[in-house]
């Protein structure tokens, strides 16, 4: 039946192709969530009023951000090639991928825990600087706490748009569903092809939406 509908889709190929989507996919928003989440971390306590108030740091670090934040990810894929080919001899393969993912999404997801962050009831932060607790003590049991499902909720909206990125990331050589849809669907005229790919993209992020969804919703106590 399904040879019939997609004459033109090479199952394995589609099966690997799905594999490097997921890939690049988790390991990117696994290094964005820590890189996001520091960052983030920083632009607060770093801004006035906070433990750490400093308005050079935090105007430097604000404007890397918005700087990375601002670039267009196919642009920033190319920016970064020199980087990337030092960083890993190579320019090709799903690896090769991630550091174009990683600083692409991370001041994305850095300014979605800074919002988190400033939603935190103010009380509370004071409350455990006027007993004495240290500055990681705030962070590892004040904010992150207070702020889990917001940081949770950020880091699925997150995964799901490096999912669109994985797709762009096909200019060089990384592989995945987007590059099958572009290479061997459009490029060959093979609909097919580019429908299946398409139906699968959607699958992967239906199932990043769900879960992120359903462990947000499992630690808001609210």
């Amino acid at each position: 039946m399904l040879s019939t509908l997609f004459p033109n889709v090479s199952w394995e190929d589609m099966w690997q192709a799905t594999y490097d989507t997921l890939y690049m996919t988790i390991i990117s928003t696994g290094a964005t969530f820590v890189l996001g989440l520091a960052i983030g971390i920083l632009l607060f306590l770093t801004s006035p009023h906070q433990v750490w108030a400093n308005k050079v740091a935090n105007f430097i670090t604000g404007s890397l951000v918005n700087i990375f934040r601002s670039i267009p990810f196919i642009v920033l894929i190319i920016l970064l090639i020199p980087f990337t080919k030092f960083l890993l001899g190579t320019i090709r393969g799903v690896n090769a991928a991630l550091p174009a993912l990683i600083v692409g999404a991370a001041p994305f997801y850095a300014r979605m825990v800074l919002i988190a962050l400033r939603e935190i009831d103010k009380g509370v932060i004071e409350a455990a600087r006027s007993m004495g607790a240290k500055t990681s003590t705030i962070i590892w049991k004040v904010l992150i706490p207070e702020a889990l499902p917001a940081l949770l909720s950020g880091i699925t909206v997150t995964a799901v748009t490096l999912v669109g990125y994985t797709a762009m990331a096909g200019i060089i050589g990384a592989g995945g569903l987007g590059n099958l849809a572009f290479i061997d669907g459009f490029q060959r005229s093979r609909e097919d092809v580019t429908l299946m790919a398409t139906i699968f993209i959607l699958i992967v992020v239906f199932v990043i939406q769900f879960i992120g969804d359903f462990v947000t919703t499992k630690t808001d106590k609210r």
